[in-house]
C-alpha cells in the first residue's frame, strides 16, 4: 500500500489521494505517507499539524471530523465526551471543539470513571464500536450522540443507537460531502498552484574582501541554496524538475505548456567587442548584471549561460562560471561535466559516425539479397519493417508494407544508401583539446576488409548536435532536425541523412534528457540556466532557445532573461540574431556590449597580449592615446548592433589598473557614438552592487522603442547572403571563394538547402579573417576556403580561411595546476 502511495504522489496526473482500507491497515506509516498536498482526506501530520497551528488554507480537515462540527451547533461552554476517538481524527476534532469554545474531555472505552463522564457530558462523540459491557443507560437523555467511526466513509457503521439523539446516517452522507469538498478545495489549490506566481526569492549575501580571492575560493566560501529550494522560489513545481546533487536541477519542458498564457519578460544580450585572448568578462558581466537586478533592484531576472567545454577549462582559457564575485555556483560542477549534457552529445554523435562506416562496410561486403534479410529479419516466424524504414520506403515511393511484396528493385533501392565515402563530412567527437586527432586513419583493422579512410575528430561542443540541441524548440523539433543531419552524399550526388541511416529514435533516446535545462545559481541566490554549449568562431555561439523561452515566462511581464554571445559581437551576437532569433521568434530588448580598457589599447596599438604571460606596462599604467585610438573597434561594434535596430548599453568591465580618466574618456566617446548609455562596472570585485548602475540603464533601454531587424533575407542566394555579412559586420570589401566553396555552394542550392542563414566560422580575434589585424581592419578581400551544411541545426557554414574545430593542448596547459584532496574531495587550481 505504501509502495503504491508512493507512486501516486509522483503522478503529475494525481491531484489527490483518498484511502479507503480496512480499519487494521490506517497505520501511521499508511497516513503520512501520502504528500500533505494530495492528503483529502487529512490523516497526514503534515495536515493535522497546519490545523493545530491554524493554518486554514493550507491544511486539508479531515472528512468526518469536519462533518461532526457541522452537525454541532452553540458549543459554547458545553461539555463534550470524545470517547474511543483517537489518531487523526480525535485529535482534529478536539482541536475544533475547543476553537469553538467546548470543554473538551477524550478518553477510551475502558477509562476509570466513563459512567460519571459519559453522564455529565452535553455531546458524546463516539470514534469506534462501543463494548458490550458499556450501557447507554450511562448517557443522560437528551444527550446528542455521534458516531464518527471511520466506516462511515464506506457507508457502514455499528454503533447500536438506542433512546439517544442519533445522528449516525447524517455524519456518514456528510463525511462523504465534506471529503467531496476537500477534493474540490485541493484541485482549486492544484489549478492555482499551475499559474503563474511572484517570486520570493531569498537571495544570498556576499561580503567581498580586497584582494578579491580566488574564483575557486570565493565559490566555495559562499552556502548555495538547495536547488528544490530555489526551483520553488522561482515558480517551478515539484514534478518539473529532476535534481541532480544538492546545487542542480533538469528543468522539464512541461513548463512551457504550462504557463503558455504567460506574457514574457525582457530579453537582453550580453557580447562584445573584439577581445584580447584573455577575454573580456561577458559572462561576468551576464551574472553581474542578474545578481543586481534581482538581488539589489528586485526585479525578477535568469541568467542563460553556455555549458563550458573541459577541452578549454583542462586547455588555456579556464573555466567558464564568470568570475570574482560574479559567477555561478558551485563553478567546479559547472565546470566540470555538470549534468553530462556534452557527454550525451559525444555518445549521439558518435553512434551517429560509427552508423556510417558500418554501413559502408556492410554494402561493400553483401549482396542486395544478403542485406535485405539482415536489415528486415525473420523474428518468430514473422518479418516486419520498423517505423523508420516505413519512412524510408515512403520517400522512396515505395507505398508497400509487407516486406515479402518488394521486387528486386525495391530491394535494392531500399538497402543501398551508396554512400561516397569523399563526400563523409560527418566526424567524431571528443571533448577534450587534442589536436592529434586533427587527421586520423580509420579501418585499418583486418576486420574492416580493407575500408580505409581518412578521417578526423572534432571537439564535442563543435557537433552539429550540439547545434541542434541550442536551437531546437520541442523534443519533436529536435528528433525532426536529428533525422535531417546530412552526413555525405550518395554517388548520384544526393543528401544522405541519418533518418536514411535508420539511427534518428536513437539519438532522440540519446538526447532525451540533454533537451532540459539546468538549473543552477548566482554567488547571489538567483537563478541560472545553463544550457547548450556551441563555440562561437567554428558554430553559432549561444545558449540554447529552450531555456531562454522558459526563463522567459518565468520572470513575468516585468523580469529580464539575460543571455551571452560568445567572442565579439560581429561573431556571436550577429549569428544569435540571424540564427537564433529566426529560430526562437523572439525578439531581443537590448543588447550590452561589453568592452576593456586592456582591450581597447590592443585595438589602439597596443603590443600583442598572450595568455599566460605578464601584461606589457601599456596595459598597467595610464595611456589615454591607446584608449582613444582603440575606441574605433567599440564603435564598429555599436554600428554592428545598431543595424539590427536594437538599443545598445555598453558596460566598461574596470580593471584595477585602468584610471578614471581612462574610464571616463571610453564613456565619453561612447555616447558619442550613438549608445544608450556607457557605465563602469565594478561587480567582478563588488557582486551585483557593483552593477547596479548597468543594471538600471538596462531596464531604461528595454522601455526605448525597438525596431529590430534581420540583416538579410533568407531568400537571396548563398553567396550573397556571405557577402552582405562580410560587408556590413566585418567592413570588408568583397568575398572571394575558393573552387571547392563555390562547388559546394552549387550543390547545396541544388538539393534545396539555398534558403537557410549562414554561420560565418572566422576567427574571433579580430574583424577580418586575419587574428593580427585589429581596430578596425578595411579594403581586405574575405577568402571563403569551403563551405559546409548543417542542415538538421539549419544552416550553412562558410570557413573563412583555415579553421580548427579541433584545439590543442599548450605548453603549459591548466591542468597543471587542477588538483583533488583525497581526504574533503575538493578540487583544486580552476579558475
Amino acid at each position: 500500500i505504501v509502495n503504491e502511495i508512493l507512486r501516486l504522489n509522483e503522478d503529475p496526473n494525481v491531484q489527490g489521494l483518498a484511502l479507503d482500507l480496512p480499519e487494521s491497515l490506517y497505520s501511521s506509516e499508511v497516513l503520512n505517507a501520502v504528500k500533505a498536498e494530495k492528503d483529502v482526506d487529512g490523516l497526514s501530520n503534515v495536515n493535522l499539524g497546519r490545523l493545530v497551528c491554524g493554518d486554514a488554507y493550507d491544511c486539508l480537515v479531515p472528512p468526518t471530523a469536519c462533518a461532526v462540527m457541522e452537525l454541532l451547533e452553540d458549543l459554547g461552554g458545553k461539555t463534550v465526551l470524545l470517547v474511543g476517538a483517537g489518531g487523526a481524527v480525535g485529535a482534529a476534532l478536539h482541536c475544533m471543539l475547543q476553537r469553538e469554545g467546548a470543554v473538551t474531555v477524550s478518553c477510551h472505552w475502558e477509562a476509570p470513571q466513563l459512567q460519571t463522564k459519559l453522564y455529565h457530558a452535553d455531546v458524546v462523540v463516539v470514534g469506534s464500536t462501543k463494548p458490550d459491557d458499556v450501557s447507554v443507560s450511562w448517557i443522560k437523555p437528551g444527550t446528542t450522540v455521534i458516531s464518527c467511526s471511520r466506516d462511515l466513509l464506506s457507508g457502514k457503521h455499528n454503533y447500536d443507537q438506542q433512546n439517544s439523539h442519533a445522528a449516525e446516517n447524517a455524519v456518514s452522507s456528510l463525511a462523504i460531502a465534506m471529503r467531496m469538498q476537500n477534493m474540490v478545495k485541493n484541485t482549486e489549490r492544484w489549478i492555482q498552484s499551475q499559474q503563474y506566481r511572484k517570486w520570493d526569492l531569498r537571495c544570498l549575501k556576499l561580503q567581498p574582501l580586497s584582494p578579491v580571492p580566488s574564483d575557486i575560493e570565493i565559490s566555495r566560501a559562499q552556502s548555495p541554496k538547495a536547488v528544490d529550494v530555489l526551483a520553488k522560489e522561482i515558480g517551478l513545481l515539484t514534478d518539473e524538475i529532476e535534481i541532480y546533487g544538492q546545487t542542480k536541477a533538469k528543468v522539464r519542458l512541461s513548463l512551457l505548456e504550462r504557463l503558455k498564457d504567460q506574457p514574457d519578460g525582457k530579453y537582453v544580450l550580453v557580447a562584445g567587442i573584439t577581445p584580447t585572448p584573455l577575454g573580456e568578462g561577458k559572462s561576468t558581466v551576464t551574472i553581474g548584471l542578474v545578481q543586481a537586478l534581482t538581488a539589489h533592484l528586485n526585479i525578477n531576472s535568469f541568467a542563460c549561460l553556455r555549458q563550458p567545454s573541459q577541452g578549454p577549462t583542462f586547455g588555456v582559457k579556464g573555466g567558464a562560471a564568470g568570475g570574482g564575485y560574479a559567477q555561478v555556483i558551485p563553478m567546479e560542477e559547472f565546470n566540470l561535466h555538470l549534468t553530462g549534457d556534452i557527454h550525451a552529445i559525444t555518445a549521439a554523435n558518435n553512434l551517429l559516425a560509427a552508423a556510417i562506416d558500418a554501413r559502408i562496410l556492410h554494402e561493400n561486403t553483401q549482396s542486395d539479397k544478403a542485406l535485405y534479410n539482415r536489415l528486415v529479419p525473420v523474428v518468430n516466424g514473422m518479418r516486419a519493417f520498423s517505423g523508420i524504414q516505413l519512412a524510408r520506403l515512403r520517400r522512396l515511393g515505395i507505398n508497400k508494407t509487407d516486406p515479402g511484396t518488394l521486387t528486386e528493385e525495391e530491394i535494392s533501392k531500399f538497402v543501398r544508401l551508396d554512400i561516397d565515402p569523399s563526400t563523409i563530412t560527418w566526424q567524431r567527437v571528443v571533448d577534450t583539446n587534442d589536436r592529434f586527432l586533427r587527421k586520423i586513419t580509420v579501418g585499418q583493422a583486418n576486420t574492416e576488409k580493407g575500408f580505409v579512410r581518412q578521417a578526423q575528430f572534432d571537439i564535442a561542443v563543435a557537433s552539429e548536435i550540439m547545434a541542434i540541441l541550442a536551437l531546437t524548440t520541442s523534443l519533436q523539433d529536435m528528433k525532426e532536425r536529428l533525422g535531417k543531419i546530412v552526413v555525405a552524399n550518395d554517388k548520384k550526388g544526393e543528401p544522405v541523412t541519418a533518418e536514411d541511416l535508420g539511427v534518428t529514435g536513437a539519438l532522440a533516446v540519446l538526447m532525451k534528457d540533454a533537451i532540459k535545462p539546468t538549473l543552477m545559481q548566482t554567488l547571489e541566490g538567483t537563478p541560472v540556466f545553463v544550457h547548450a554549449g556551441p563555440f562561437a568562431n567554428i558554430a553559432h555561439g549561444n545558449s540554447s532557445v529552450l531555456a531562454d523561452k522558459i526563463a522567459l515566462k518565468l520572470v513575468g511581464e516585468k523580469g529580464f532573461v539575460v543571455t551571452e554571445a560568445g567572442f565579439g559581437a560581429d561573431i556571436g551576437m550577429e549569428k544569435f540574431f540571424n540564427i537564433k532569433c529566426r529560430a526562437s521568434g523572439l525578439v531581443p530588448s537590448v543588447v550590452v556590449l561589453v568592452a576593456t580598457v586592456r582591450a581597447l589599447k590592443m585595438h589602439g596599438g597596443g603590443p600583442n597580449v598572450t595568455a599566460g604571460a605578464p601584461l606589457k606596462k601599456e596595459y598597467t599604467e595610464e595611456n589615454l592615446q591607446l584608449v582613444a585610438d582603440g575606441c574605433c573597434n567599440l564603435q564598429k561594434q555599436i554600428q554592428i548592433t545598431q543595424l539590427f535596430g536594437v538599443p545598445v548599453v555598453v558596460a566598461l568591465n574596470v580593471f584595477k589598473t585602468d584610471s578614471p580618466t581612462e574610464v571616463d574618456l571610453v564613456c565619453k566617446i561612447v555616447k558619442q557614438s550613438g549608445a544608450f548609455d556607457a557605465v563602469p562596472c565594478n561587480h567582478w570585485s563588488a557582486g551585483g552592487r557593483g552593477a547596479v548602475k548597468l543594471a538600471q540603464a538596462v531596464e531604461k533601454a528595454a522601455n526605448q522603442k525597438n525596431s529590430f531587424k534581420f540583416l538579410y533575407s533568407l531568400e537571396l542566394p548563398i553567396v550573397e547572403k556571405i557577402r552582405i555579412i562580410a560587408q556590413k559586420v566585418y567592413g570588408a570589401q568583397d568575398i572571394e571563394l575558393s573552387p571547392t566553396a563555390q562547388s559546394q555552394v552549387d550543390r547545396y542550392t541544388r538539393q534545396g538547402f539555398g534558403n537557410l542563414p549562414i554561420c560565418m566560422a572566422k576567427t574571433h580575434l579580430s574583424l577580418s579573417h586575419q587574428p593580427e589585424r585589429k581596430g578596425v581592419p578595411t579594403g581586405f578581400i574575405l577568402p571563403i576556403s569551403d563551405v559546409r551544411a548543417s542542415i538538421g541545426a539549419g544552416f550553412i557554414y562558410p570557413l573563412v580561411g583555415t579553421m580548427s574545430t579541433m584545439p590543442g593542448l599548450p605548453t603549459r596547459p591548466c591542468f597543471y595546476d587542477i588538483d583533488l584532496d583525497p581526504i574533503t574531495e575538493q578540487v583544486k587550481g580552476l579558475f
